[in-house]
């Protein structure tokens, strides 16, 4: 279970304190899969960032049980002096996995060959995002915290993620940040929307997507009647 309670985040931009988050509270149940929605700048993966631990809040807090991933797919944390294997086996003795399952999943499930046994800072972005996203698909957290991951690769690529993801969430829960919204049907159990630094629940996915498309409609409009 993820309990947000009372949780605020503000950023300087322009000389001016943008809210993305104002006094949110929101109770996550064990093995939900979760999906937030809102405009692109509403402050989606600040929030993930928040919970997964990258990113501290102003005020408020974050309650945890049990094990929940870094944003899978974030590649930030990679040492690009070593190798795609020594990053892998590295995680593994953090997170206490058996290195050699954890290399030969990924090794597996990546698809980079010979770019495996090379340093990580000779990888492309795209490449640093599959190791990522296979080195978090390889350890069983109670949740994943998703950021628009399956979008990475080739169409093949973008389907064997989506189906390991499926896997995973029969046993886990989730919370997905996507612009996908027939992923968001086919994985989330309810949803939240974000506006206004506002976080909305709602136990039907079909209910928060109708909320969000209506918000990105009238925020063409504005934009739109702007330029009139």
């Amino acid at each position: 279970m993820l309990q947000l309670t009372n949780l605020t985040k503000s950023f300087g931009r322009n000389g001016t304190r943008h809210t993305i988050l104002n006094s949110a509270t929101l109770d996550i149940p064990k093995a939900c899969s979760l999906a937030v929605l809102g405009r692109n700048g509403a402050g989606k993966t600040s929030l993930l960032k928040i919970i997964s631990g990258k990113m501290a809040p102003d005020s408020g807090a974050v309650q945890v049980a049990g094990k929940v991933s870094w944003p899978v797919g974030f590649s930030g944390s990679f040492h690009g002096a070593l190798t795609g294997v020594q990053n892998t086996v590295f995680v593994a003795r953090v997170y206490g996995i058996d290195t050699d399952d954890l290399v030969n999943f990924v090794r597996d499930f990546t698809e980079l060959g010979q770019n495996f046994n090379m340093p990580v800072r000779t990888y492309s972005s795209g490449m640093k995002a599959r190791l990522a996203f296979a080195i978090s698909m390889g350890i069983p957290f109670d949740t994943y915290i998703v950021d628009e991951v399956t979008s990475v690769g080739d169409a093949a690529f973008r389907r064997k993620s989506s189906a390991v993801m499926r896997d995973r969430l029969k046993r886990s829960g989730a919370i997905i940040v996507s612009h996908n919204m027939k992923m968001i049907r086919e994985l989330c159990d309810c949803a939240v929307v974000l506006e206004h630094g506002e976080l909305t629940y709602f136990p039907n996915v079909a209910d928060a997507i109708t909320v969000h498309e209506f918000n990105m409609d009238a925020a063409r409009d504005q934009v739109e009647a702007g330029r009139k």
